[in-house]
């Protein structure tokens, strides 16, 4: 009984000590200093509002990102592992599973900056000096085609830049716009209009037109408003389907034909580093990088609306060709072969990878 009292009787003093006038009295604590809140509002606003000083281009921040952040992010922010992807995905924000990165999502470079200097990297935040965020954030920018290989971001063209999606998001205005209409007195009766079934699907012809079979096996046919269907509908006819003359195969299919299975399986298996940049096969799009179906033989820069950098437009121009011996020394030495190209690519080293590649290629390219 008597610990009783006691918890009783400290509760109470707690929440007397707790009240604003003993607290005034207390005298607990003292102001912040100007250098510590300096060093705790490390935010940056949307209108530039907290930029610090500073600036980096994008090689430097390759480089920075290749030491800091590759390793969850993957070499080209194509993530790895269960890490996110912070390069690509435009285009898919309606899709089922949208893909959300830098370059189609986020609406400031504000956040980007704020975060990546705030937050990361994971485990050891804040350790980036503001140039190299200033760095990181261009070549995040570059990855996402927002600006050049040659672009320098600084403090000072930082509000310049617009990211692809500043239009996707719209004011939060639920204060003026939703907030009355759930202030008013409620309806309590005689609310709205009595509702009522005023036509059926059979009623306006489209209920489909064949018969349906319940669970229990029952067959049950269309409703009389329903014109009649028969059962056999769809299927095959009593005429015999005509034959097709065989065409000469087309070059490209018989050069598909001639490519070893197992080839094409390990070039497949090798795609897997260039899929966050590109997509090849059935639905294929533009991606970061243009899509590949039909690469080989296709002369550069041929892909319809996708934006090809300066050096690969003027690859292009000189009648350059996608050939499997052009992909080979491209595939080896990116920047070699196409100098000062946007494609953030260090090559294949391994010719039998190369080869492989070429071939996975090659078949979807008839």
């Amino acid at each position: 009984m008597s610990k009783c009292r006691n918890l009783i009787a400290t509760t109470a003093l707690a929440t007397l000590l707790a009240a604003p006038g003993f607290a005034q009295e207390l005298g607990l604590g003292r102001p912040a200093l100007p250098e510590e809140i300096d060093a705790w509002d490390v935010a940056v606003l949307p209108d530039g509002t907290g930029l610090p000083v500073g600036s980096g281009d994008v090689y430097d921040g390759e480089e920075a990102w290749i030491n800091n952040c590759a390793a969850c992010h993957g070499d080209f922010a194509e993530g790895a592992g269960a890490w996110p992807v912070i390069a690509g995905g435009q285009g898919t924000l309606t899709n089922p599973r949208p893909v959300k990165t830098v370059g189609s999502y986020w609406p400031y470079l504000s956040t980007v900056f704020d975060y990546v200097h705030r937050s990361m990297p994971f485990g050891a935040a804040q350790i980036l000096t503001y140039d190299e965020t200033y760095a990181i954030v261009a070549y995040i920018l570059y990855s996402n085609q927002i600006v050049e290989d040659d672009f320098v971001l600084s403090n000072e063209n930082f509000t310049e830049v617009v990211m692809p999606n500043a239009d996707g998001f719209i004011v939060d205005d639920r204060v003026e716009t939703e907030f009355p209409l759930f202030v008013t007195e409620p309806c309590m009766s005689n609310c709205s209009d009595p509702v009522e079934i005023s036509k059926r699907a059979s009623d306006i012809a489209v209920t489909p037109p064949f018969p349906r079979l319940l669970l229990d096996g029952t067959v049950v046919e269309p409703g009389e408003m329903v014109e009649e269907a028969s059962m056999d509908a769809g299927t095959a006819t009593d005429a015999a389907p005509v034959e097709e003359a065989a065409a000469e195969p087309a070059a490209e299919e018989v050069q598909v034909a001639s490519l070893d299975p197992a080839l094409v399986e390990a070039g497949e298996s090798a795609f897997r580093q260039c899929r966050s940049c590109h997509q090849v096969g059935d639905g294929a799009r533009n991606g970061t990088g243009p899509m590949l179906n039909g690469v080989v033989g296709r002369a550069s820069g041929a892909v319809e609306g996708f934006r090809y950098s300066p050096a690969f437009t003027e690859k292009a121009e000189s009648g350059h060709v996608w050939t499997p011996e052009s992909l080979d020394a491209f595939l080896e030495n990116p920047s070699d072969y196409i100098p000062r190209n946007r494609m953030a690519f260090r090559g294949v080293r391994d010719a039998d990878e190369r080869a492989a590649l070429i071939a996975y290629l090659t078949s979807h390219s008839n």
